[in-house]
């Protein structure tokens, strides 16, 4: 696409053949659409939101947006005799994403293979910087377009993604800061979800939800158990009285997982009979690395592909050590995948359960010492301050959020009045309170 010429880069335009009608374009200059041509961008239209550095991959309510565009354009009766042209220009961050769309729509809608869709957009010299995560500072990991084009025909395969029952609607109203923050990771199964706090309001511009803010939605999906994987911001027992079973698997912000915890994890989650939410403080590094265990373990998906999927739906998810962690991880996660399948085979079939049994043991031999279930008798609530000046990763990744939805969104009066609500209920059960300490 370019080459060294006079001391300087010159830029050399790139057309790509999608198929016969559509094409992907790298040019230097916007084009004009003429009688037989029809172009389009997206660059400033499905724009990732950052927390740090990160800049992508674009979110599955954007894939799904790109992939109705291009479809609409395709069938349009005033387009049937033009070629249809995608392009973006020279911002190396907005050519990765536009790439992305287009390979996804390849994969989704053309039955393309990942590789075969990768090598359309990779000819002659064309490349595409790869993707990093929401950390702060340099970065030692990074997924390629490959690698998402890899996750979304997995997640094809195995049910996690399907446009023709796709709630647009719904994904985006819940991913706002002010809806509750959570997004569905394998439909009917795992949520991330930011965590609740002991009472609804905003802190710091940014709102904070009660458990009561998710129970009715999380009842309307099917989701019976809560994970929690940061200290305690609120009491579990608020949760539990709804029927929700609840456990805690604390980890430091920003950390990796003991085998201990990832085993207790992935028992709970195997044992849960409907649909799983899991929070940490922000909901993205723990969380997104917890529930990539699970994924890796039952789907056979690697530490790349699952990191790509993760954050397709919600973007954020695992950061920094927590990605050389799960690819630690990967092969030992297979290795229990494929023992708890052979195992449930063997039930299923009625032979070989014992010899199963032994070989899980050896597989699972992990002490769970000092992992305590704090949820019968927890004490008073206090922050995931594990950052030296008490200020988390999730604290600057949940404001950051807040503030960019903020710049589009207005806070809906619904949440307005649920805070004054909140704090009507405060004033008023303070006001009994003293009543009764008067009459005393």
């Amino acid at each position: 696409r370019s080459r060294e010429g006079a001391g300087q880069a010159l830029w050399v335009d790139m057309y790509l053949d999608i198929t016969d009608r559509l094409r992907f374009a790298i040019l230097n200059s916007r084009p004009k659409s003429a009688s037989n041509i029809h172009y389009f961008s997206i660059d400033n239209e499905l724009e990732y939101e950052t927390f740090c550095e990160d800049f992508g991959p674009l979110n599955l309510a954007m894939v799904y947006r790109y992939c109705c565009k291009i479809n609409k354009k395709l069938k349009s009766i005033t387009m049937l005799r033009k070629k249809i042209i995608h392009f973006t220009g020279s911002d190396q961050r907005k050519q990765a994403n536009a790439a992305f769309l287009v390979g996804c729509y390849m994969v989704i809608y053309l039955g393309r293979t990942p590789e075969e869709a990768y090598r359309i957009l990779i000819f002659g010299d064309t490349s595409y910087i790869p993707f990093r995560d929401a950390a702060y500072g340099s970065c030692n990991f990074y997924i390629t377009l490959l690698d998402c084009f890899h996750a979304v025909k997995k997640a094809m395969q195995y049910g996690f993604l399907n446009f023709n029952s796709f709630n647009l609607d719904e994904y985006e109203h819940y991913e706002k800061p002010e809806n509750g923050d959570l997004n569905w990771i394998i439909p009917d199964r795992f949520i991330a979800f930011c965590g609740p706090h002991s009472r609804t309001r905003l802190e710091s511009g940014h709102p904070q939800h009660s458990p009561e803010t998710y129970i009715q939605y999380f009842k309307n999906h099917n989701v019976t158990t809560i994970i929690r994987l940061n200290k305690r911001m609120y009491d579990a027992k608020r949760f539990m009285d709804a029927g929700f079973d609840h456990h805690n698997l604390f980890f430091a912000d920003g950390s990796t997982p003991t085998d201990a915890i990832v085993k207790e994890f992935l028992d709970i989650c195997e044992n849960a009979e409907g649909a799983i939410a899991v929070h940490c403080k922000a909901g993205l590094g723990r969380t997104g690395t917890m529930i990539a265990c699970y994924i890796m373990k039952h789907y056979r998906m690697t530490a790349a592909e699952t990191i790509a999927w993760v954050r397709i739906c919600r973007p954020g998810l695992v950061i920094g050590p927590q990605q050389q962690f799960l690819v630690m991880k990967q092969t030992s996660l297979w290795m229990e995948g494929d023992y708890f399948r052979q195992k449930l085979k063997g039930q299923e079939n009625g032979q070989h359960r014992a010899a199963f049994s032994k070989l899980l043991s050896g597989v699972y031999d992990i002490s769970i010492t000092g992992v305590e279930n704090q949820d019968q008798q927890e004490p008073e609530p206090y922050s995931d301050d594990d950052d030296i000046n008490g200020v988390t990763q999730g604290d600057r990744r949940q404001a950051l959020k807040s503030r960019k939805q903020s710049k589009t969104n207005a806070i809906p009066l619904t949440y307005a009045l649920a805070v004054l609500t909140s704090a009507l209920c405060s004033i008023l059960l303070l006001s009994v309170s003293r009543t009764k300490t008067v009459l005393r």
